[in-house]
């Protein structure tokens, strides 16, 4: 293997041993000698049963697996920090430990980053697997396309760039700004601000090949914990209106400190990008019942998110319809149309 290996693999993994031993099954690279394997377990109930799937999967694999565990719970963020730390990669690609490979689309993903190393960051597409095992595909643009560093780049990416599975930023551009890691501490958006600092100084790219897989069923959540650090007390793992309003939040506590930093203003810019893009957010409460639905858009409504006729399109439709009907005509259309609408 070569001094420092090409691409890092970066996992985050707690308390559940057996998608992380799904994702490792999916890492079917043939550049063994390119890779190395990073994972941080972050000190949950479960931890020796994660350190004896890694353990297994390691006497099998030719490549350096660098396992380590947490002390105490640091949460997201500083776990996610904890990584890039270790990380030896020119190139880090992280993923959650519910998330999968794409099958062959590791090398076609190395094979691009080795002819563009003038890249900062690369967005992936990928698919959501539903019940019925069908893929969904969500694909940004026609094909893959480039972007030149700045503010055009860093609004067109950052919405789409949420989903830590196949997140996919160049080591040594993201480094030197975790020392800002405590300003967003609890947002569970590190990434998105290294995003940010990354892509308004360095060109960045959309790779126009499905790389990763998510689950849309959240079974394998049922029963689990996570760790209120605030607290010191497990809690289930499950979306409450507190949790899912401040994790909106933190979308412009990055926002606001970029724009002071770099002396931009694309908080509202950003902000109706999403708002045209809300369903999928708003889509998550709609089963929770109409009341708590409805207070869920009074709050969005107060954070500004209500800033595009989309957005009340979507909530309407909602009301109307359900979730369930309204999941099939958007992913009707997204057939019909080839990829995520352009609005």
């Amino acid at each position: 293997m070569k001094n420092n290996p090409f691409i890092s693999i970066c996992i985050l993994s707690y308390n559940r041993a057996e998608t992380l031993h799904r994702l490792l099954q999916t890492i079917d690279t043939k550049r063994t000698d390119e890779i190395e394997l990073v994972i941080c377990e972050d000190s949950s109930p479960r931890q020796q049963e994660i350190r004896q799937v890694v353990t297994d999967f390691a006497a099998q694999q030719p490549y350096p697996i660098l396992y380590s565990e947490n002390p105490n719970n640091l949460g997201y963020d500083n776990t996610f920090c904890e990584l890039v730390k270790r990380a030896n990669g020119t190139w880090l690609v992280f993923m959650g430990d519910d998330d999968e490979f794409v099958p062959g689309a590791l090398d076609k993903v190395i094979n691009f980053l080795d002819h563009h190393s003038e890249l900062g960051y690369v967005l992936k597409s990928h698919y959501m697997i539903h019940d019925s095992q069908k893929k969904e595909r969500f694909r940004y643009f026609k094909k893959s396309k480039f972007f030149k560093p700045g503010v055009d780049a860093y609004k067109e990416l950052f919405r789409k760039s949420v989903y830590i599975a196949g997140f996919t930023i160049r080591r040594e551009y993201a480094e030197p700004y975790l020392a800002n890691s405590n300003e967003f501490d609890g947002t569970l958006l590190m990434q998105i601000y290294l995003l940010a600092e990354v892509v308004l100084r360095y060109p960045a790219a959309y790779l126009d090949e499905p790389f990763t897989q998510q689950y849309l069923s959240h079974e394998h959540n049922v029963g689990d914990v996570m760790f209120d650090r605030e607290n010191e007390v497990f809690v289930p793992r499950s979306p409450t209106l507190d949790i899912s309003i401040n994790f909106l939040k933190s979308f412009s506590l990055i926002t606001d400190y970029i724009d002071k930093t770099h002396q931009i203003n694309s908080t509202a810019l950003i902000k109706k990008d999403m708002s045209k893009y809300f369903y999928h957010s708003l889509a998550v409460h709609r089963n929770a019942g109409l009341r708590f639905f409805f207070n869920y858009v009074r709050e969005l409504n107060k954070l500004g998110f209500n800033s595009s006729f989309y957005y009340y399109i979507y909530v309407i439709l909602l009301t109307l319809l359900g979730k369930r009907i309204c999941d099939w005509g958007i992913w009707q259309l997204k057939k019909m149309l080839g990829r995520t609408p352009r609005l």
